[in-house]
């Protein structure tokens, strides 16, 4: 599971029968830096399956690969590679130096 930042989202207008009722979001994925208050290092983005109603500039933490597909198995089958599994209310990272 990874952390990330909403920055947008993603307009379609076709959608995978089984993921009616959720959206495609933009996530800036967040490394140790940015967490603990520092410039972002990490120059990664990706697009995340969200049905929880994540919205612009919050914080979420997210699966990828075979555990995104997991809420949906076995009932249905669904293409996805990233999935919002939780919007953070904040997460704290002290760096020691």
């Amino acid at each position: 599971m990874r952390i990330g930042k909403v920055v947008g989202r993603v307009c379609m207008n076709r959608l995978y029968d089984t993921l009616a009722g959720g959206r495609f979001l933009i996530v800036e994925v967040q490394d140790r830096f940015s967490l603990a208050g520092k410039v972002r290092k990490s120059t990664e983005t990706v697009v995340v399956y969200d049905h929880l109603g994540a919205g612009d500039g919050e914080l979420i933490a997210f699966t990828e690969s075979r555990e995104a597909c997991m809420p949906f198995y076995p009932e249905k089958r669904v293409p996805l590679d990233a999935y919002n599994a939780a919007i953070l209310d904040a997460a704290v990272v002290e760096l020691e130096m």
